[in-house]
């Protein structure tokens, strides 16, 4: 250790030198300048080694590539953020949490009178602009539902709330090409698997576009159905209001279930045909009156098609969530009806207690009412996100795709809800407790966009299995009908009930099957239109016999004492309206014109309403029931209305598809 004091000092090797300000600029030295601090920087940047200098660049490099990544993936969330907010300030969804997947919604009815002069403006078929309706949401895109998809739902009916969460892809493809016996469909490839997520869309909807088309005036046949209607109601508000059924003649009213099925039945016939009134006081009466919360059994398949088909249809219609709440909760009531050993569910249900049961006769369903619900809970799950009520009803078709015991394609008419196996082997028919199973396989294949290939294949098979063991032709008119099969004995006997299939056949055609199943519908509604022109009233019976061999002095129909009555159905109408809309044959609209002057010369009620009768071979009295049946007002008349239409967008048939009790609802579109 030594000290700085004793330290030598230390040697200096350069000199100081100091320049005054003005020597330094005169000189060129540093002066704070742009110029001076580019030469500076440039100096040191000429300093630096070739490593140092590279690994500078490189960094600059990368920093700028991670900006421009940056902003790309920065950029589309915050615009879509600010379009929300825009949205959201647009349009206040009804019912909190839930984002409502409504598709098409028709423009709100206009006032229809009772003169046709009155009508200029008048169209409930289209308006130049689908104006945003007071109680619905906005147009919204048609997606059909994810079979995987997971949600978390309240059980309190009264406040659902869904939130659907994303689903993972599907992996599963369909096969392209689906033949049988002749029937070659190409499915649509650009239908997405069902998703749970329910999007706005962000343009406006094709049915937004469709809606700014000219109006197409009602014509003197659809005035006229308006007024029949409007009579059928006037006896129901007047003597039945808010009960499920009129009896016109005591004005009085029975009950069913006591849920004001004729008026649930009649809500989208209404907005259909104009009646802007009539259903504004309708809707009233649901907001207030219908409570699901009661202590009654009601019929599984008879509330599915008749109030949740009603109420979903009408939703869809108006775009009013009211409906689609009260559907989502007689849907929730129905569901304890599948709680059996089978899944095959029960007939009957108690929607206050939440139990079911089978008939007190038979643990036996009929094959017809566990296969006829599909379309409405199918759809109620699409628009709730819920899976629950789809998957319940999709296990029954599976379930009854793998059953033994059809005859090629034909199915028994019941089946046992503990054991899951067909009951009453060998009876086939396409009449009561069977007909809508054979229609629910066409429709549920249209309805999810033409993917699920075990229903056409099973509804193809079915018609194969008709035309082998059910078709004759009578005598004299050699006309071709559909019989029943009974322990291999052929029976001449036909509901009226089986005039859906004309209809049927016209539709599966229309969407691809083979030209033969057109061929058919039309050998068929003549022969129902037959059923009519040959009884003395004009009026079908319920149930026909053909004659098989020519006999002098007897007509191709010969009617019982017992199936004599005539219970306004409308099948034979139905039919119709689905040639007219195929054929653009303007007989067919005839024949339903004909149909309509006799039930208003036989059936209908001076008071109001019209009534089922009890001999249609007897004019001078027809001997009438007093019921006026609530599919009248829900089936009948609607289809009369729409086949005297020649807008073909009035429920056009390549957007809907109607359930079996006329209730429109949706086919789920390509994403």
């Amino acid at each position: 250790m030594y000290s700085a004091a004793a330290a030598s000092p230390p040697r200096r090797d350069f000199i100081s030198v100091t320049l005054s300000p003005e020597e330094a600029v005169g000189a060129g030295g540093y002066n704070n300048s742009k110029a001076w601090r580019r030469r500076s920087c440039w100096r040191k940047w000429k300093q630096l080694s070739r490593l140092q200098r590279s690994v500078i660049l490189f960094l600059f490099a990368f920093l700028a590539v991670c900006g421009v990544i940056s902003y790309t993936n920065m950029g589309e969330p915050w615009k879509s953020l600010t379009n929300k907010s825009l949205d959201d300030q647009r349009i206040e969804p009804e019912v909190p949490g839930l984002k409502l997947a409504n598709p098409a919604v028709l423009p709100a009815p206009q006032k229809a009178d009772v003169s046709l002069g009155d009508y200029p403006e008048l169209s409930p078929q289209k308006q130049p602009k689908v104006p945003h309706v007071r109680h619905g949401p906005p147009n919204l895109q048609i997606k059909p539902p994810r079979r995987d998809m997971r949600l978390k739902t309240q059980r309190d009916t009264s406040k659902v709330v869904e939130e659907p969460v994303q689903a993972d892809k599907e992996e599963k493809t369909e096969k392209s090409v689906i033949s049988w016996r002749g029937a070659v469909i190409e499915p649509d490839q650009s239908t997405e698997p069902p998703s749970a997520k329910i999007k706005e869309p962000e343009k406006t909807s094709s049915m937004e576009a469709e809606g700014q088309k000219e109006p197409v005036p009602i014509n003197e046949r659809q005035m006229a159905v308006i007024e029949a209607f409007r009579h059928a109601w006037k006896g129901y508000k007047d003597f039945a209001w808010g009960h499920d059924e009129l009896k016109p003649l005591s004005k009085s009213y029975s009950e069913w279930f006591g849920l004001g099925l004729t008026l649930i039945d009649a809500l989208d016939t209404m907005w259909i045909l104009g009646l802007k009134e009539e259903f504004e006081e309708a809707r009233k009466w649901v907001a207030d009156n219908l409570v699901f919360d009661k202590n009654v059994d009601v019929n599984l398949f008879e509330s599915t098609i008749r109030i949740l088909g009603g109420l979903l249809s009408t939703y869809h219609l108006s775009g009013d969530s009211l409906f689609l709440e009260k559907a989502k909760d007689i849907g929730s009531r129905l569901m304890p009806a599948f709680n059996t050993p089978s899944k095959v569910p029960y007939s009957d249900v108690n929607i206050g207690r939440g139990t079911a049961h089978p008939p007190r006769w038979t643990s036996d369903s009929t094959v017809a009412e566990v296969t006829s619900i599909q379309l409405e809970f199918r759809e109620l799950s699409r628009l709730t996100g819920d899976e629950k009520f789809q998957k319940a009803v999709d296990e029954v078709m599976k379930h009854v795709h793998t059953l033994s015991g059809k005859n090629d394609g034909l199915v028994p008419m019941f089946i046992n809800t503990n054991s899951g196996q067909f009951t009453h082997l060998g009876v086939y028919t396409l009449g009561a407790r069977a007909d809508s199973y054979y229609e629910y396989l066409l429709k549920q294949w249209i309805q999810g966009g033409k993917k699920e290939n075990e229903l056409l294949e099973d509804y193809v098979r079915a018609i194969e299995g008709v035309k082998k063991h059910l078709l004759q032709r009578s005598q004299p008119k050699k006309l071709t009908f559909v019989g029943e099969l009974a322990h291999g004995h052929f029976s001449a006997k036909m509901d009226h009930l089986v005039c859906f299939l004309p209809g049927t056949l016209a539709l599966g055609a229309h969407n691809g099957l083979t030209a033969d199943h057109m061929k058919l519908a039309e050998a068929l509604i003549e022969t129902c239109y037959q059923m009519y022109v040959q009884v003395e009233t004009g009026l079908s019976p319920e149930i026909v016999h053909f004659n098989l061999h020519a006999q002098k002095g007897h007509k191709d129909v010969e009617i019982k004492p017992a199936d004599r009555h005539n219970l306004l159905r409308p099948e034979t109408v139905e039919s119709l309206f689905y040639m007219y809309r195929f054929t653009g044959d303007k007989k067919y609209q005839d024949w339903g014109w004909e149909i309509l002057q006799n039930f208003n010369k036989y059936t209908r009620v001076p008071t109001g309403g019209y009534t089922s009768i009890n001999n249609v071979q007897n004019p001078s009295n027809p001997e009438p029931r007093d019921k006026m049946e609530s599919f009248f007002l829900g089936e009948t008349l609607k289809y009369m209305f729409l086949l005297f239409s020649d807008d073909i967008d009035l429920i056009n048939l390549d957007k809907y598809v109607f359930n079996t009790e006329a209730h429109p609802l949706p086919i789920w579109m390509p994403a």
